[in-house]
């Protein structure tokens, strides 16, 4: 009877506050869930208030485990607007910081969850998403979270790299080493998201300035860094130095795009595959799956096409952050092998690599090889002449489509519908697709004499 009493009270309550959701405003912001006493339970963000507050009061809702015993506590909520999801997601950050409550410490206890350091030490400070910020590579650093949304914040990162242009990667930068002029910055410079500090392609106090407003915008509401934005670029058309003013107004538009460019974001496509999932979120769990030891932002993948050993070449392509990055396409014709696919892969790989492996440039942080033990065992050899290795390799083998690592003898198989496979599928069949498109041109080319 109890229990009959217990649940037809809290189907009035859930009754009482459905209503008062459907009242909110579809717009982004934070909600707080009280109880009687006034006590905050759970803090959260929403894209839209209207929509994630009123899901808790559902009859059919399901909040989850942890979150299943906070629903019969629920007296009423309270909610912030926000100008939009990023300023959400940060004020969600701040506030589960400052107050701590019972729910969300349940969900983030030990160090299951991120925050974003940023390495103000170091004479070119990176950016870094991490979930242990108490390690000494972050001392000092300036700290951002917890966040609660793992997939948010990692979206967050990569789309404010591009206008911020930090780095992200672990390179020790100084200003005073003279081999920075012949350092080949990385991808993220090719695609506009890094200012590549490690290649001298930016001053330190221009560098500096760019970390500076990135914090800014991280403690500040967006319309309040756009107004003084808006009155930096003023100043400098007024002053005269026109350089200046245009850089402030293309940040300001892109900040301002921020928003649009979450909501409307391109959905992945390679040319032979639609991959209709977040490319952000394969990644992620490509990156489980595979134990990496570090974010799989950059990945290039090989494979070799010809016919009965005429018009050999290789392909390579590139993705970052999941999706084509077409500039990072390279042809190779081979030299050293006609009619065999190991020594064509030996090839292609010490010659693509060549740099990188004296130090020259850095490598991807995956590397996918078309193809089974013995391909991977091939690449291999083309890296072992090589004074500096890469992160991770491995290939996937057709039919099966087990995946075959260095580091383990029993290739790792996953089922079927992991993101992770299907990511590392797609790449693989670009690179097959790629590498035929070029065996054919090449075929056509000495059949007609062109």
């Amino acid at each position: 009877m109890e229990n009959d009493f217990i649940a037809s009270k809290w189907e009035k309550q859930r009754i009482k506050l459905a209503e008062m959701a459907f009242l909110l405003p579809d717009a982004a912001g934070v909600y707080f869930m009280h109880d009687g006493d006034g006590n905050i339970l759970y803090i959260g963000k929403a894209g839209s208030l209207k929509k994630r507050v009123g899901s808790y009061f559902r009859k059919s809702t399901d909040v989850g485990p942890w979150k299943e015993g906070m629903l019969a506590e629920i007296d009423h909520f309270e909610t912030i607007d926000c100008e939009d999801d990023w300023e959400a997601l940060l004020l969600e950050s701040r506030l589960i910081k400052d107050y701590r409550p019972k729910y969300n410490s349940m969900q983030l206890d030990g160090k299951t969850y991120p925050y974003i350091a940023v390495t103000i030490k170091d004479e070119f400070p990176g950016v870094f998403v991490t979930r242990s910020p108490g390690d000494k590579e972050f001392l000092g650093s300036k700290l951002f979270g917890p966040f609660a949304s793992s997939g948010a914040l990692n979206n967050a990162v990569h789309m404010l790299q591009t206008i911020y242009k930090f780095r992200t990667c672990s390179l020790d930068i100084r200003e005073d080493d003279k081999t920075n002029r012949f350092f080949r910055p990385c991808l993220l410079h090719a695609i506009d998201r890094c200012s590549a500090p490690c290649a001298n392609r930016i001053s330190r106090l221009d560098y500096k300035l760019e970390i500076d407003q990135f914090l800014t915008f991280m403690q500040s509401k967006r319309s309040v860094m756009l107004r003084d934005l808006k009155k930096q670029m003023e100043t400098a058309s007024e002053n005269k130095d026109y350089e200046e003013a245009a850089r402030i107004r293309d940040q300001i538009q892109a900040i301002e795009r921020l928003s649009d460019r979450t909501k409307h974001e391109e959905a992945w496509q390679s040319e032979v595959t639609i991959f209709a999932s977040n490319p952000v979120d394969s990644v992620r769990v490509l990156e489980k799956s595979l134990h990496a030891k570090r974010e799989l932002r950059c990945i290039e993948a090989f494979d070799i096409a010809h016919l009965q050993g005429t018009e050999t070449v290789a392909s390579k392509v590139c993705f970052v952050d999941g999706r084509p990055h077409k500039e990072g396409y390279r042809r190779f014709k081979i030299h050293t092998a006609k009619n065999d696919d190991y020594m064509s892969m030996r090839e292609v790989i010490s010659r693509r690599y060549r740099d990188a492996g004296e130090g020259l440039e850095l490598y991807p942080d995956l590397i996918v090889i078309d193809g089974g033990k013995g391909q991977l065992t091939a690449a291999m050899e083309g890296i072992s002449v090589l004074q500096k290795k890469p992160p991770l390799v491995i290939s996937l083998a057709k039919k099966e489509e087990l995946i075959y690592l260095t580091t383990q003898n029993e290739p790792l198989k996953l089922g079927r519908n992991n993101l992770g496979l299907k990511l590392v599928q797609a790449i693989r069949d670009e690179a097959h697709r790629f590498a035929q498109h070029y065996h054919h041109l090449l075929r056509k080319k000495r059949v007609l004499g062109d």
